[in-house]
């Protein structure tokens, strides 16, 4: 966190936007216990200083079609922070991809993909991890079922971390 000071009252605003992002600043000020003109300001803030990225809709996947997860460890050959910025470039491109990690150890990248079906997979496997010719190895897991999925930081503990 450096560069920015969290207070009580940006980590409650991050919290309730992080559940809802949706809300109006009038709406957010009351949950945040604060008034709207300074809730405004620290939303502001918050979002030039990057800690506020982006906002985004979290869809249900059951109620927009059949959705296949997965769950896909890589292993690279060439081991180069260039060639780790290119599979990292490479893979980021493709809208199926919804997550890419550098994991350690183990795999290099762990990523995550969604299909609307097995055949979707296999034509997204041949096209992203063949093509590449510094790709050692593939190993792909299918989520069964998903029990949770947040996309929330617990902001406390991180904030707890940099002191």
């Amino acid at each position: 966190m450096a560069g920015i000071h969290l207070d009580d009252l940006d980590l409650r605003i991050l919290g309730i936007l992080q559940t809802d992002a949706s809300l109006s600043n009038i709406e957010l000020a009351e949950r945040a216990l604060t008034s709207p003109p300074t809730c405004l300001r620290r939303v502001v803030r918050l979002r030039e200083a990057g800690v506020i990225q982006r906002q985004i809709a979290i869809l249900d996947h059951a109620k927009i079609g059949s959705m296949l997860t997965a769950i896909i460890e890589v292993s690279l050959d060439r081991q180069t922070a260039e060639d780790h910025a290119a599979f990292e470039a490479y893979i980021c491109a493709e809208p199926a991809v919804t997550q890419c990690y550098r994991v350690s150890p183990g795999p290099d990248f762990m990523v995550v993909a969604d299909v609307t079906t097995m055949a979707a997979y296999d034509e997204l496997a041949r096209r992203l991890f063949t093509s590449s010719s510094n790709i050692r190895n593939v190993r792909t897991f299918f989520s069964t079922h998903r029990a949770k999925f947040e996309a929330n930081a617990p902001v406390r503990a991180i904030v707890d971390q940099g002191k």
